[in-house]
């Protein structure tokens, strides 16, 4: 899948253009990439210019101080960014610098899906890069794309199949002391963990497991039916009675059919 920038506003292009030339004329970097709404050609003139500043590990932990500072100037400063705020209502720059080493994080267990697969997919497979000063974004993306190996995969899906039924299988209990509002809660993160899954049981990456739902079920995944059986599950008519613990019961049912335990 290949992606073309397509900015909402002029703003937002000449913004993005001020930004990599400022970055690739003051520093030594790899590649500065354009993520997220912009780069799937979804943004609005409301949305913010997402920009990934990539330089392999040892540069970025020697020039990170300059870069921060220099970025700090660089955003109060610069007319471009501060049009580029008048174009929309949110229409900021959020910028990160990525050092391009993925490495699975410490999680807990309440608390929803990590950003491994995340991270992979919106730095590597859904970016358009603005400009590459050297080989490194082609050897990350020839090291994680189309997918990570099958051990890590397998490794990973057990593992999110785990926080997601430990998720569920709290709410009966919770439903039980009256806690619904934590019933809720758990509800909602074992939905965002069972769309994690579901990714990793088809080795594709996400956008994100909050937003831009029908967009990745339907076009990136290819599962219009899984689509139609997620648009109910937070029509809640009466809040303090066991439907919370219902569409628990849902959820497993779709984590049983769409993301089974790895053979």
């Amino acid at each position: 899948m290949t992606f073309q920038a397509k900015y909402p506003t002029p703003e937002h292009k000449l913004a993005a253009e001020t930004i990599t030339e400022f970055f690739t004329t003051h520093y030594n970097l790899d590649a500065v990439l354009l993520v997220n709404s912009c780069a799937r050609g979804r943004a609005t003139r409301d949305s913010c210019l997402d920009i990934i500043v990539l330089a392999q590990p040892t540069l970025l932990q020697s020039q990170r101080p300059q870069l921060e500072t220099g970025w700090e100037k660089f955003l109060a400063t610069d007319a471009t960014i501060n049009n580029l705020k008048n174009a929309g209502k949110y229409s900021v720059v959020h910028l990160d610098f990525v050092d391009g080493a993925f490495v699975p994080q410490e999680r807990d267990e309440a608390a929803g899906p990590d950003g491994f697969e995340l991270g992979i997919g919106n730095f590597l497979a859904y970016s358009v890069a603005l400009w590459q000063g050297s080989n490194y974004l082609p050897s990350l993306k020839k090291e994680w794309l189309p997918y990570y190996g099958d051990e890590l995969r397998a490794q990973r899906l057990t593992m999110v199949r785990e926080y997601c039924l430990n998720n569920l299988h709290h709410i009966p209990l919770y439903i039980e002391r009256g806690l619904y509002f934590q019933s809720f809660d758990r509800l909602y993160n074992a939905y965002r963990e069972f769309l994690q899954a579901v990714f990793i049981a088809r080795r594709t990456y996400p956008i994100a497991y909050n937003k831009w739902i029908r967009e990745q079920v339907e076009d990136i995944l290819g599962l219009p039916e899984l689509y139609n059986q997620l648009t109910h599950l937070f029509e809640i008519t009466h809040f303090e009675s066991r439907e919370i613990l219902d569409k628990a019961i849902e959820v497993e049912g779709l984590l049983q059919s769409y993301a089974p335990a790895p053979n």
